[in-house]
């Protein structure tokens, strides 16, 4: 990993389709649909993404060491084909570094009135 890629502030700021799928994944290990579904859910329908800008988000995710793929599978019931991911340490660490700089952004919003309050997830 290089001094670059060490720092979390060096991978920000993420897209916001980016930054959706690692707090997707921030909760639990999921497979690509439920991936989907679940930044759908959390949004209240107002971020749906593609099969194709998923797949497209992992990929670059899994090469920067921010997810890696399951090799276990969590249920034997479950569809073999599915590929399961996972924050890894170094993922937890960018998305909460990109939280920060949007939480300043929104700090900075709030002294300018253009935010009334404080929204609770």
């Amino acid at each position: 990993m290089s001094v670059a890629q060490d720092n979390p502030e060096s991978f920000g700021p993420l897209t916001p389709a980016m930054f959706h799928v690692l707090l997707a994944l921030a909760g639990d290990d999921l497979h690509g649909y439920a991936i989907l579904k679940e930044v759908e859910l959390r949004t209240g329908g107002k971020v749906r993404l593609s099969t194709g800008t998923l797949y497209g988000i992992i990929k670059r995710l899994l090469n920067d060491g921010l997810i890696v793929e399951l090799r276990s599978r969590p249920a034997e019931t479950d569809d073999e084909r599915r590929r399961y991911y996972r924050l890894t340490p170094h993922g937890r660490q960018v998305a909460t570094a990109e939280a920060e700089r949007m939480d300043e952004i929104l700090s900075i919003a709030r002294t300018r009135n253009l935010l009334k309050k404080t929204r609770t997830a």
